[in-house]
């Protein structure tokens, strides 16, 4: 009989009554519940982190019933009943400053039907203050706070400073209760996808353990690969069989794709679980998690920043800047890490530095996709279309064809990139290789606006000089004399030789010339 997985479901007791897929982490639940008060944890969506969030609440509530069978059940033996206030951000749309004031009230006219209100009370935070308070009292139990997606609101007025600003002075002041508050709660988490620090909802909570880097908790949402082996080793034995491949090569899909993603310094390996699941219900493997969404302004940050698009494959940066978000308008690569784009990679203990980068085929993929249109002229405007076609070009040796393509990409940039164009143009070149690297064999190397690149098919071999403000008969001369094609001299493959130059008075490419090797 088929396993059901919990696709789009986030609440735990629907996923333990109706018999879903649960990977067991209520082990890692009570310790957080039992070991601290004040908790902060950024995951990036898709996580898990609103399951996490319904699992505290099930617990807190006392639902034994739930957890018979996990870790949970040998754990805990009290079972204690405390008040719980649950906050999900997650589900409401952000546009004005009413909308987030509606969703609190929402929330603290259910909490005070139950726990009543003052007269005084008339602001947010002071009705928040009192039922918590109130709640305490009443139930002879500290309260317990579960905010999903607190940043929603933020994340959401990105662009609008005026309306970010009026959401993070709300937020400020309503998230202050868990300060003013203390003697009455039990336990706090914060969920969210980013942390906004310094002068922001966080300035003030400096009791908040933030376990978003924690060697503890790295793998308290996502999916570990002794998790994948044994949990779920049945469910990867039917994805196999499905696709008519080994078991072996069904694990190594699944890392290939899905796994990558850490959280700390020489950290275990995380799966993407919302992919992992969505996998192995249709058995067939796709970009799941991607093609749930990515926030247009990621875009804007990255050309607003000058973002020089290579680095994506070998970014730096110290933990502290990770961790906070404040200043992304001149850095987008935190809210890249947090997002999930880039992950952890490596640790460099000399400068204490991160080394980032894609974590997954899925990422990386979908990714280099989406930003295509984004800064490439597409005269489709089909993305998919615009890859195959200059892809075959390349496998049959069309040599025009893919470069009369590739000048296309340049068609119609703006005016407003004259003095940019150089980025401009390394930019552009890095998605359309990275997206031919997926295809092809490539080799791209950029040193002080010098482009060199190789290209190899299974029956050629294309090796291309970028000439800016040149010409392609000296970016063909370059190739010469460097012996740039001499690597390949004894290979049976055809050889071609590409110069071409970038011309910014006509903003792209003005020409190329072509040799055979």
């Amino acid at each position: 009989m088929s396993r059901l997985y919990p696709i789009g479901i986030q609440s735990f007791e629907r996923i333990r009554e109706d018999g879903y897929v649960y990977v067991d982490k209520t082990s890692l639940v009570y310790r957080l519940a039992t070991t601290g008060k004040y908790y902060f944890l950024s995951r990036p969506r898709r996580f898990g982190k609103s399951l996490l969030v319904s699992t505290l609440e099930a617990y807190f509530l006392g639902k034994k019933g739930l957890f018979a069978g996990l870790a949970m059940e040998r754990l805990e033996r009290e079972w204690t009943e405390y008040p719980v206030f649950h906050l999900d951000l997650n589900s409401q749309k952000y546009e004005t400053p009413q909308s987030l004031a509606d969703i609190l009230n929402a929330a603290l006219t259910k909490w005070e039907k139950e726990y009543g209100r003052e007269e005084a009370e008339t602001s947010l935070s002071l009705r928040f203050q009192g039922v918590v308070q109130r709640a305490a009292e009443k139930t002879g139990h500290n309260a317990v706070i579960l905010v999903d997606e607190y940043d929603k609101p933020l994340l959401q007025s990105i662009g609008n400073d005026s309306l970010q600003t009026d959401y993070r002075n709300t937020l400020k002041a309503f998230y202050g209760v868990l300060k003013s508050c203390d003697p009455y709660i039990r336990f706090a988490l914060l969920t969210g996808v980013t942390k906004f620090s310094k002068v922001s909802v966080f300035s003030d909570l400096n009791n908040l353990e933030d376990i978003s880097m924690s060697r503890v908790y790295e793998s308290v949402c996502g999916i570990t690969e002794d998790e994948l082996h044994s949990e779920l080793a049945g469910d990867v034995v039917a994805l196999a069989e499905s696709g008519g491949i080994s078991q072996e090569a069904a694990y190594h899909k699944l890392k290939e794709w899905y796994d990558g993603y850490h959280f700390t310094r020489n950290g275990m390996d995380i799966y993407n679980p919302f992919s992992v699941l969505n996998t192995l219900k249709r058995r067939d493997f796709g970009s799941y998690w991607f093609e749930t969404g990515t926030p247009t302004f990621l875009v804007e940050l990255l050309k607003k920043s000058r973002y020089n698009l290579h680095r994506l494959t070998d970014e730096v940066a110290m933990s502290d800047s990770l961790m906070g978000i404040d200043s992304m308008g001149n850095n987008p690569v935190p809210y890249l890490y947090q997002s999930g784009y880039l992950t952890i990679k490596g640790y460099n203990p000399e400068f204490r530095v991160y080394e980032l980068g894609f974590p997954n085929k899925e990422v990386e993929e979908g990714f280099t996709k989406f930003l295509l249109p984004c800064y490439a002229h597409l005269d489709s405007g089909n993305s998919a279309f615009e890859v195959m076609n200059f892809v075959q070009d390349v496998r049959s040796g069309n040599v025009d064809g893919f470069m009369k393509r590739l000048q296309s990409f340049f068609a119609d940039t703006p005016y407003e990139l004259a003095r940019e164009l150089e980025l401009h143009y390394q930019n552009v070149l890095f998605i359309v290789f990275k997206l031919m690297g997926f295809y092809t064999q490539v080799e791209y190397h950029t040193s002080q606006g010098r482009v060199d690149l190789v290209l190899q098919t299974e029956k050629y071999i294309y090796v291309m000089e970028f000439k800016l403000e040149g010409t392609s008969d000296e970016a063909l001369r370059q190739i010469e004399e460097k012996n740039y094609a001499l690597p390949f001299a004894s290979d049976p493959r055809k050889v071609y030789k590409i110069g071409v130059n970038f011309s910014n008075e006509i903003r792209g490419i003005e020409g190329w010339k072509v040799a055979n090797g």
